[in-house]
């Protein structure tokens, strides 16, 4: 299964609202800057991810983003259904009725367990597991003079 860009992109806005959860609010300048992520489209996931309860917003000179909810309560599955509707590698498993051979399908069983399989991990990991693991890795960086 190959993560959308939008997913990619959101999951690491997401860690960097993490890693300042509840301290302050940050401008998506920085985190576009940061992450390497167009601007502007970084502000439509953002708003996205707003509309689904994940990201609060404020506008303004003193402006910024924050996570809506606890790192530990924003799960992959989450951020991947909202920014993509489903995680499902067929169209057929996540609407078996749009598909006439949905009922006969030799190939809908194995589809179907790599969704759950997909499901569960994205389920059980959310952006205070990816968080953990991004601070022991900063704090590797080495500066020399």
């Amino acid at each position: 299964m190959r993560v959308p860009m939008r997913v990619d992109y959101g999951v690491r806005a997401l860690v960097e609202l993490a890693e300042q959860y509840g301290r302050k609010s940050i401008q998506t300048v920085e985190i576009a800057n940061r992450q390497n992520i167009p601007e502007p489209y970084l502000e439509h996931l953002l708003t996205t991810l707003g509309k689904f309860g994940l990201v609060k917003s404020r506008r303004g000179p003193h402006g910024g983003h924050v996570l809506a909810k606890a790192p530990d309560e924003i799960s992959l599955g989450m951020v991947m259904v909202g920014l993509e509707g489903s995680t499902a590698p067929l169209d057929c498993i996540a609407e078996p009725a749009e598909c006439s051979l949905s009922s006969n399908c030799i190939q809908r069983e194995v589809w179907k367990s790599v969704e759950d399989a997909v499901q569960g991990v994205l389920g059980s990991t959310t952006i205070a597991d990816l968080t953990n693991h991004v601070k022991p890795q900063r704090s590797r960086v080495a500066y020399q003079i």
